[in-house]
């Protein structure tokens, strides 16, 4: 791999230092929306990215018209900044770091074709926020089994973050996970903006199951609002939420869980460690459960207000990853056997057709 991450010029800003050196070349592989918000942070700050985009049809509509046509049409690129390929095994050989950007109900069929030996010596950075339904793993899992991708060379970039409000340039905040944080820092400096903070932890599992719970406990705010509870009702149900998963991340080992407790302080920003208060954890539970934008939200509404799972789906055409994760949770469970009536709830409405109304009936008597 090119040594990007050269010290040579300390005194300067680090995306001018990774200019000065060899460029770390970018794949991304995925077109939907994440993925179109990460190309924006990547060539705002003028990296060149290998991109692999869905259809023929879509690299000449990028190349002619310099935005996504299907998700964020509001952001145009740079077309000299983009290579654009409907081939993923081009980006995957031509990119040193290679961002996974895909729902992951399709990740095995979007790799399929990819050589076992293809991801040695690259940098795997997964912007999936879910599970792998075929056999509940998380992405570092099935990479490691399928692949041999060291979880060394395998880091994640999570929220709070919602791709309509990078593309509207809000201020957001996003974390990069991995246990190698001097590399995860310096990937996370590569997207640095200023309406984007970076934030770096270690806790590459934890930040995992995180988003995970949090799209299914989103799906609940939805159907919590699709029967007309109000904000009081959703507030004590959310803070349940966030207990539960609490208790979840400490049954599958993941530490620095307990509010108010922090094991020490960065020596250099003198930022506090993080806890399951911090933003990664809570603060994306709290924006994917309350955000207008959080297509988990709208399908847990839909869901609330008397739609199939079938119609909500077709309505919606776009992936609640928290539909297939709930599934998946509450079969990872059986084993964890973690305390989680609400996540058990959402699972039970969305795959055994318990009437939502009755279901959250049941919620309220365990919320506390």
């Amino acid at each position: 791999m090119h040594d990007v991450f050269s010290d040579t010029f300390p005194s300067l800003p680090f995306h001018y230092i990774w200019q000065k050196t060899v460029i770390m070349r970018f794949g991304i592989i995925g077109s939907g929306s994440w993925a179109t918000a990460l190309a924006k942070i990547l060539t705002d700050n003028e990296y060149e990215i290998y991109w692999n985009v869905r259809s023929d049809d879509m690299v000449t509509f990028m190349r002619q018209r310099h935005h996504n046509p299907n998700y964020l049409s509001s952001v145009h690129f740079n077309s000299r900044l983009l290579h654009l390929t409907t081939d993923v095994k081009e980006v995957v050989q031509n990119a040193d770091a290679l961002i996974i950007a895909v729902p992951s109900a399709y990740l095995v069929s979007t790799l399929d074709d990819v050589d076992k030996q293809a991801f040695t010596d690259k940098l795997i950075i997964s912007a999936v926020k879910g599970i792998l339904p075929e056999s509940n793993q998380l992405l570092n899992e099935f990479l490691q089994a399928h692949y041999s991708v060291s979880l060394d060379n395998y880091f994640t970039i999570m929220g709070p973050c919602h791709a309509e409000e990078v593309a509207s340039e809000k201020l957001s905040y996003l974390t990069f996970s991995g246990s190698d944080t001097d590399t995860a820092g310096k990937i996370a400096a590569a997207f640095s903006t200023p309406y984007l903070n970076t934030i770096v932890n270690n806790d590459v599992i934890g930040v995992q199951y995180a988003a995970i719970l949090k799209n299914i406990y989103a799906l609940g705010a939805g159907i919590a609002h699709g029967l007309e509870y109000g904000d009081n009702f959703q507030s004590v149900l959310i803070a349940n939420c966030a207990d539960e998963m609490a208790g979840f991340l400490q049954k599958v080992g993941i530490r620095n869980i307990e509010v108010g407790k922090h094991e020490g302080e960065d020596l250099v920003t003198h930022k506090k460690t993080a806890n399951y208060a911090a933003s990664v954890y809570l603060g994306d539970l709290l924006v994917t459960c309350y955000s207008l934008f959080s297509r988990n939200r709208t399908f847990g509404n839909m869901i609330g207000k008397g739609y199939s799972v079938k119609a909500a789906q077709l309505e919606m055409n776009m992936v609640a990853e928290g539909f297939n994760a709930s599934k998946c949770i509450f079969s990872i469970n059986q084993r964890v056997q973690a305390d989680m009536p609400i996540a058990d709830t959402i699972y039970r409405v969305l795959w055994e057709n318990v009437k939502p109304s009755i279901a959250f009936s049941r919620v309220e008597e365990v919320l506390v």
